[in-house]
This record gives structure tokens, C-alpha cells and sequence, in this order.
């Protein structure tokens, strides 16, 4: 999990990515991009409950390679994408304006 700095980073990048590239939200969307090998990040939330829901994203990301990151709040990752409910995961297609952002976290999250 990433500290409150590196979160506020990842918040604003989906924000940014969701504004200016293109994102997928929700478990399901993130899963097929991943599965596609077209997600150049994955973000899922901490707080999903049942952890079940969201736990065969990592070993998927690390098997296609794919930099996977968490936040504290599936409310916040919903916000930053943009919707009003919770979202557990988000995959980042094409980052637009948060390219060198989005390379940065991908970096670290290796």
C-alpha cells in the first residue's frame, strides 16, 4: 500500500489519465484489460470488502507484467475517476497528460 503522498499522486494521475487518455473503472473492466495485456496500470482500492473480489488482480498483473498499486478508499478511486459510488479497481489505458506521472508510479511499484 502506498503511503498518503504517493496516493494523492496515484489519485491525481487517475484523474488526469481519466481527463485527458482513457480509463476503465471497475473490477471487471480492469480484469479484461489486464487479461489483454492494455492496461499500462492498475489501481485497486485497499478497503474492498470481500477481499475476494479484487485479490486475482494481482498475480494476473504480475503475470502480464503490468504495475499494480493501491489506495486506502474505493470512495476515493471512485472520485477520481469521476462517479459518485465506489469503485474497487480502475485500469489506466492510455495515459494522456499523466504519461510521465503514471511511468513514475509504475517505477516505483516495481
Amino acid at each position: 500500500m502506498a503511503d498518503k503522498q504517493m496516493e494523492s499522486r496515484i489519485l491525481q494521475a487517475v484523474e488526469i489519465a481519466k481527463n485527458t487518455g482513457k480509463v476503465r473503472i471497475g473490477t471487471n473492466e480492469a480484469t479484461k484489460q489486464v487479461e489483454r495485456g492494455a492496461a499500462k496500470l492498475i489501481v485497486i482500492a485497499e478497503d474492498v470488502n470481500p477481499k475476494e473480489v479484487v485479490m486475482h488482480l494481482p498475480p494476473l498483473c504480475s503475470e502480464k507484467k503490468i504495475p499494480l498499486v493501491q489506495v486506502s478508499s474505493k470512495q476515493d478511486l471512485g472520485r477520481a475517476v469521476g462517479i459518485n459510488v465506489p469503485t474497487a479497481a480502475v485500469a489506466i489505458l492510455e495515459t494522456g497528460e499523466a504519461r510521465k506521472e503514471v511511468e513514475d508510479i509504475a517505477k516505483s511499484a516495481k
